[in-house]
This record gives structure tokens, C-alpha cells and sequence, in this order.
């Protein structure tokens, strides 16, 4: 199978405005951890893992690491193609099955930890930003309207493979906080006509499943957020909070950082673009200059510091052409690189290649 059918193939699960646009940056961005498993789970069912992360620009290096970006849209592309290629309609909901929640970082960790159910639904709401600004877990009131029960509104991308998979991992989280025996789940609410039979959504929720729901929802009952966490650890899940207060809370939330992520993502692939990476972030580019600027940098100054480090890996490590180099790096004038070579190590590009350890 080729990249190019791979991606024709799953197109289709797109909007026309999306087709329009570079697979890299379609959607907002999430962490690659959330495709941990993909590839294996791909073999398992007789497919190549390795070969469909291949065809959207990824490996499992890339997926493994914690701090790697990719699109929203990469990770539904890649659930709604792997269903259809292997024929497995539950595909999402077998890619939670097998999922290790540590994918979430020091999210999880704050989440099986707290104190009660309803303390880990905070963590839950405050923080799931750091995994994607996209992604939300909130309470609400019960979409059918029992007083004695509420809802847990899961969002996350708008693929059907990709909601089957997003709220059967909260539907594993809450469970394993409940020392994995059942929580109370009523009812499961889906968006979407059911992907595989209906007995496959109530074998996994050991819950009734109904479709065609205004949004992702498990309706649990209220008293549920006061009942204590199975084998929560306070001094994990202190540790836990402070690392994520220190390092994305309000105050000191590092843009700059995920911006960085971004653009390295999308060099080689498209000339990084102040208006696509705000839009990828939802945020008005004016807004997102000011936030940098606070944090003390620039979307050029990030542009340029990520081209200077990629080069000097490709030409120090590699032995591409420094045309190949230039392309990779989103500069395509090859006059333009050795300018910014000679500005950056203050040598030409042959000459640094020929002395790395200089460089």
C-alpha cells in the first residue's frame, strides 16, 4: 500500500476545507502519545502499523515521545483509515482497550491520584489542555434530565473512530479510579450512527449505547464524585499538580514552547505561517504575538532558532545534499541557507559539515 492511496483512502473522512489544506496542519495540535499502540494494534489485526504512520509522516519514535505534536486531524485520519482498511468498525474502541494511560504524562498521574472521583474530574478539566488545547472533559447536567444524575461531556476532534476511542479511554480512567470494577455508567450518549453492532459499544461500556446524541457524553450518577479514588497516592498527585501548575499554569503557560513544537513539526512540509499556527492554537495572531512577546520571544525569532538547530543536525549527522537540507528546513533558495548558515555559525555550509565538532 501506498503513501498516496493510504491518504486518498482516508480523505474522504474529511471536509472540503480541510482537503484544502496540508495534513499537517488541519487541526489543532495534540500530543503523539495519544497514538501509542496504533502501530502494534494495526499488526495484531493484520495490517502494517509502521508502514500507515509512514503514510502521514510519522514513526514509532515520534509517537513514543511526550513532548512531539502532531494534528488532531493526523490522529483521526489515522483511526478512520486503519477501520477502513482492515475492515474493523470498532477500531477506536480497540485502540482503547490496549492504550497505557500513562499516554497522558503528569495528567494521569494528577488524575489517579486524587483524592475522590470528582477531585480527579477536576484535574481532568483543568489540565487535559497540556495533552491538546482541543480537548475538553466538564460535567454537565444530565442531557435527559434525572437530578440524580449528570453528564460527562467528552470533545475532541469530530471523526467517529476518534470519539469512540476519546471517551472509551475516560470510560478505562474511570473505571481504573474506581478500583476497576464499575462506577455506576448508566447510559453512554454517541454523536454518530454506530460504527460496528450495537452489541460491540455494550460489551465494552457494559452500559446501554444510544446514537445520534448531540455530543459524547456517559451519564453517571452525581453521588459518584464523592467516592474516593482507589489507591490514590496525595504525595504523587501533589508532585503531579505542582509540575503541571508549574509548568502550564495560567501564569507561566510556555506558548512559546508549543509553538516551537509546531513549526518544527511543519518544516520541510509547509513555510511556517504566523496565521496558520495561530489558527491551529485558536487564537488571533495579533493575540498570539502579544503572549510570545511577554514570554520574551517572537514567531521569527522561534522560526529561525528551530531552522538553526535542525541544520545543524542534518548537516553535521546526515549526508543529504544541502539543497535536500535547505528543502527540509523550509528554506528553497539555496542562496538564502548558506546566508543564514554563514549568519548562524559564522562558517559556510561545506566548511561546517567538514568540522562538526565546531559546529
Amino acid at each position: 500500500m501506498s503513501s498516496s492511496s493510504f491518504l486518498a483512502e482516508i480523505g474522504v473522512y474529511l471536509s472540503q476545507d480541510d482537503k484544502d489544506l496540508s495534513v499537517r496542519d488541519s487541526e489543532v495540535p495534540i500530543r503523539a502519545t495519544a497514538l501509542r499502540g496504533f502501530a502494534t494494534l494495526v499488526d495484531e489485526l493484520g495490517g502494517s502499523g509502521p508502514e500507515l504512520l509512514s503514510a502521514c509522516g510519522l514513526d514509532e519514535r515520534t509517537v513514543a515521545g511526550q513532548d512531539t505534536f502532531v494534528s488532531v486531524g493526523i490522529v483521526e485520519r489515522l483511526l478512520e483509515g486503519a477501520a477502513s482498511r482492515l475492515a474493523v468498525p470498532d477500531f477506536g474502541l480497540r485502540m482503547a482497550a490496549q492504550q497505557d494511560l500513562d499516554f497522558m504524562g503528569p495528567v494521569a498521574v494528577a488524575i489517579e491520584n486524587s483524592r475522590t472521583i470528582g477531585e480527579a474530574l477536576e484535574c481532568a478539566r483543568r489540565y487535559l489542555f497540556v495533552h491538546s488545547p482541543a480537548l475538553s472533559l466538564e460535567p454537565i447536567a444530565d442531557p435527559l434530565d434525572n437530578p440524580e444524575m449528570i453528564g460527562l461531556r467528552y470533545r475532541l476532534g469530530s471523526s467517529p473512530q476518534s470519539i469512540d476511542y476519546g471517551i472509551a479511554i475516560v470510560h478505562r480512567i474511570f473505571l481504573l479510579i474506581n478500583g476497576a470494577v464499575p462506577y455506576g455508567l448508566r447510559t453512554v450518549q454517541l454523536p454518530h450512527p454506530p460504527l460496528a453492532p450495537e452489541a460491540a459499544y455494550r460489551d465494552f461500556f457494559a452500559a446501554p449505547v444510544t446514537f445520534g446524541s448531540t455530543s459524547a457524553v456517559l451519564r453517571v450518577p452525581r453521588q459518584l464524585l464523592a467516592a474516593p479514588v482507589s489507591g490514590g497516592n496525595d504525595l504523587l498527585r501533589d508532585m503531579a499538580i505542582d509540575y503541571l501548575e508549574t509548568h502550564f499554569g495560567h501564569k507561566g503557560l510556555p506558548v512559546s514552547d508549543l509553538v516551537a513544537e509546531i513549526v518544527a513539526d511543519q518544516l520541510g512540509f509547509a513555510t511556517p505561517d504566523l496565521s496558520k499556527v495561530s489558527r491551529l492554537l485558536k487564537l488571533h495572531p495579533r493575540t498570539l504575538q502579544r503572549i510570545l512577546s511577554a514570554e520574551g520571544t517572537s514567531f521569527n525569532h522561534i522560526v529561525d532558532e528551530i531552522r538553526q538547530d535542525q541544520t545543524l543536525k542534518l548537516i553535521t549527522t546526515t549526508q543529504l545534499s544541502f539543497s535536500q537540507i535547505a528543502t527540509r528546513v523550509g528554506m528553497h533558495e539555496q542562496s538564502s541557507f548558506t546566508r543564514a548558515v554563514r549568519r548562524w555559525f559564522k562558517t559556510s555550509p561545506s566548511q561546517l559539515r567538514r568540522r562538526p565538532d565546531e559546529g
